[in-house]
């Protein structure tokens, strides 16, 4: 039976339009291929060096390096599961495929717990991995509000991210921005300006800034910090932050290698990326549910810049802070917070993971603390009259009223901390040319020998630094208690004819406590012969002993009183060891000061706050010598009023 002329006229116009589509894709063709090529050449001349710290996540392997993602997929041990919560499995081993169906809010979910990773990811990616050669990915992208304007974006994937914020997956990237409408344009022109993804944001260099490297010219080199895969510049100690992952230190110092990434772009056509592509368009978590910023990340694809990138880099950092390596002075306030963060992300994740256990040992601390504080007796402090017993709360009294109400004094003979301290740090930097001075990082490297007999002698000084202070607020307390009038130089003065016996004592207990503490096994009887050896410096001063005997005396008055005599004095030394790195950690978050001043500034707080150790272990002293040397019925009961509540009659 013949067609009617209707059906045929429309078959006849089917075939017509499929013929256009074929003759426009021929048409096209040439150029969508010419402008893939183009994108190629361009992610090939700027692909950049990637310059990994040989940190481990654990005692053997290799630190995380950027994969490809491909490996992940159709994997028995890889996930796929529904936004749903609980046991939502959707599949075993995904597909590349699988993924091109967005799925929003979905997750992917590998083997491990991100919460307590041990050396699960590690492991899992030496196996995922094995000697295939690490992957990035590169995106020509181009932003509608800013035309005359290119992108070339590098994306690295990294199985897992073990900063502040533990999460499977982790998406880090950098950007060259052209002046220029098109790949072909690009290669004919240099970029204008780099930025490096740090947690929130990104940094900026000009293309010609000193502070980016290159290497033949095109190839920028990105320093990925260990553990958190945020990029830098430099190798160096920075200040990161971002709202949703808190604030912490990202380590890029050596000892690193360099590796060269295999280039895959993703074509700037949205059709042809996913094509090419397939799980471009996803829309869920790259690793498993947590809550909060454990959460695993999301995306290049659903990144703002991923689609306005040149809006993106207009919010650039112009610089990032450096937390300097070491000061002059004490403990650094920065090393101090870096380790202060580290600690509190730790107890966060504890309190996600198990929050009931975590709760209950939190509470029973800070009873345990209540019930000391409440039991401990603590008046009358009666700061004078130093012969005499008191209780462990009453030492501690005693010695802040001492020193507030002499400060001056104190100070004073604190400040010799800063020249001992400036000291050992010159000579540190003339050897070894390795560490800072005034918070200001130099570099270099000496010899194994070498800066072992550096670190020796510094630890001399530092030993005799304190030793000192504590003799000169012995012998203070002494004057004063006998009611002259003592100076800053005066205290050392007196104090001048025990410092040959008191450093070889304080030199040979360090060495023997040193040696102790090397080993796992003999630490506990390291601390034990620290609590007994504490007493050596009023030991000397006051008694006037020759070095071997003081240590021996020491012990005797330790005997019997070791947790009494330790416990106070660690008390003491927390307050002052404590106390300026924390002050400092203080003036990072609340201030915008450099961390050099900050430095100096919690350093010099250290220095003048050490007196108040100097104060302790001399009131621990003479209490040990009270209770050993008093006949049983010499002993008070009671310390005397130290005010008169009847006048005179």
């Amino acid at each position: 039976m013949a067609r009617p002329a209707r059906v045929r006229k429309r078959s006849v116009t089917r075939l017509a339009a499929v013929a256009l589509l074929a003759l426009g894709a021929l048409v096209l063709a040439p150029a969508a291929w010419a402008d893939r090529a183009q994108e190629d050449a361009l992610a090939a001349r700027y692909a950049p060096v990637v310059r990994i710290v040989s940190h481990t996540p654990c005692a053997t392997g290799k630190p995380y390096l950027p994969i490809d993602v491909n490996l992940l997929f159709g994997k028995p041990t890889v996930a796929l599961r529904g936004p749903w919560g609980g046991g939502d499995l959707v599949k075993i081993g995904p597909t590349a495929q699988d993924l091109s169906d967005e799925l929003f809010e979905y997750h992917l979910d590998y083997p491990g717990n991100a919460l307590e990773p041990g050396c699960v990811y590690a492991e899992w990616e030496r196996r995922l991995v094995g000697s295939r050669e690490p992957a990035m990915y590169a995106h020509v992208a181009t932003d509608p509000e800013r035309p005359g304007k290119l992108a070339l974006q590098y994306w690295f994937f990294y199985i897992f991210n073990q900063w502040n914020n533990l999460h499977e997956g982790d998406w880090e990237m950098i950007q060259l921005n052209f002046d220029a409408s098109t790949a072909a344009e690009a290669l004919q022109r240099s970029p204008v300006e780099v930025g490096f993804s740090q947690h929130e944001g990104a940094e900026r260099a000009a293309w010609t800034d000193a502070k980016l490297e290159r290497v033949d010219g095109t190839h920028p080199v990105v320093h990925p910090a260990a553990g958190s895969h945020a990029n830098f510049f430099g190798e160096s100690l920075y200040l990161g932050s971002a709202a949703d992952e808190g604030v912490g230190c990202d380590d890029t110092r050596a000892p690193t290698f360099d590796i060269r990434p295999i280039v895959h772009t993703i074509p700037t056509d949205p059709a042809a990326a996913r094509a090419a592509y397939p799980w471009i368009a996803y829309q869920g978590h790259w690793g498993e549910l947590q809550p909060a910023f454990f959460n695993g990340p999301t995306g290049p694809n659903l990144k703002e810049q991923w689609t306005a990138p040149i809006r993106w880099s207009e919010i650039w950092r112009d610089r990032t802070y450096t937390v300097p390596g070491g000061t002059a002075y004490g403990r650094d306030a920065t090393d101090f917070f870096c380790k202060a963060v580290g600690r509190g992300s730790t107890a966060l994740v504890r309190l996600v993971d198990k929050p009931l256990e975590f709760g209950l040992v939190l509470v029973g601390i800070l009873l345990l603390l209540v019930i000391l504080i409440v039991r401990a007796k603590w008046t009358p402090t009666a700061p004078l009259r130093v012969a005499h017993r008191r209780a462990w709360g009453q030492i501690l009294t005693a010695s802040g009223r001492m020193y507030v109400g002499r400060i001056r004094l104190f100070v004073g003979i604190g400040l010799v901390v800063i020249p001992i301290s400036v000291l050992i740090t010159l000579l540190q930097a003339l050897v070894l040319g390795a560490t800072s001075i005034l918070g200001v990082q130099t570099g270099g490297e000496g010899s194994g020998l070498l800066a072992l007999l550096v670190l020796a002698i510094g630890t001399a000084l530092t030993l005799l630094g304190l030793g000192l202070v504590q003799a000169a607020c012995t012998r203070a307390l002494v004057e004063i208690d006998q009611g002259r009038t003592i100076s800053p130089l005066g205290a050392y003065r007196l104090v001048y004819d025990s410092v040959a016996p008191l450093c070889a004592a304080l030199l040979l207990a360090s060495v023997i406590v040193s040696l102790l503490a090397s080993s796992i096994v003999l630490i506990p009887f390291a601390v034990w012969l620290a609590g007994r050896w504490s007493l050596i410096a009023p030991a000397v001063e006051v008694e006037e002993l020759p070095w071997t005997v003081a240590i021996r005396r020491s012990g005797r008055l330790v005997r019997r009183r070791w947790l009494k005599v330790a416990s106070l004095i660690v008390a003491g030394g927390a307050l002052v060891i404590v106390g300026g790195p924390l002050i400092g950690a203080l003036l990072i978050l609340a201030t915008n000061a450099p961390f050099w001043l900050v430095n100096v500034i919690a350093g010099v707080i250290y220095a003048v706050t050490m007196p108040f150790v100097g104060l302790t272990t001399a009131y621990v002293y003479f209490d040990a010598r009270t209770r050993g040397e008093l006949d049983a019925e010499s002993r008070v009961v009671a310390l005397p009023a130290e005010i008169e509540l009847y006048p005179a009659r």
